[in-house]
């Protein structure tokens, strides 16, 4: 079992910044991919990034490449999801996950959750 709790979230107006944080704990951190996952209102949860447990692989959706950064701290049982030049529909819940793979379908699943945390883009 892995415990993860989000935090970071909040009002930011556009263009600016924010830097997520998930701390976990229960099974060995440095072993999982971990990854950040997305929902806006009244549309579905999509993928934002992963990262590969030793930290040397990361990948991210389209969309987010080069203006989100996705990092680990194994010694803290951290990763964190820097976010630069926020757009407004940045906006959403964000989620995340550990385990995080990916299927032979595209897309990506995580097997454990955390309960997200908000993040407000204003214009």
């Amino acid at each position: 079992q892995v415990q993860l709790v989000e935090s970071g979230g909040g009002l930011v107006q556009v263009g600016g910044s924010l830097r997520l944080s998930c701390a976990a704990s229960g099974r060995a951190f440095s072993t999982l991919f971990m990854g950040w996952f997305r929902q806006a209102p009244g549309k579905e949860r999509e993928f934002v990034a992963r990262i590969s447990g030793d930290g040397g692989y990361t990948y991210y959706a389209d969309s987010m490449r080069g203006r989100f950064t996705i990092s680990r701290d194994n010694a803290k049982n951290t990763v964190y999801l820097q976010m630069n030049s926020l757009k407004p529909e940045d906006t959403g819940v964000y989620y995340c996950a550990a385990d995080v793979r990916r299927a032979s379908s595209g897309h990506y699943l995580g097997d454990y959750w955390g309960k997200g945390t908000l993040v407000t883009v204003s214009s």
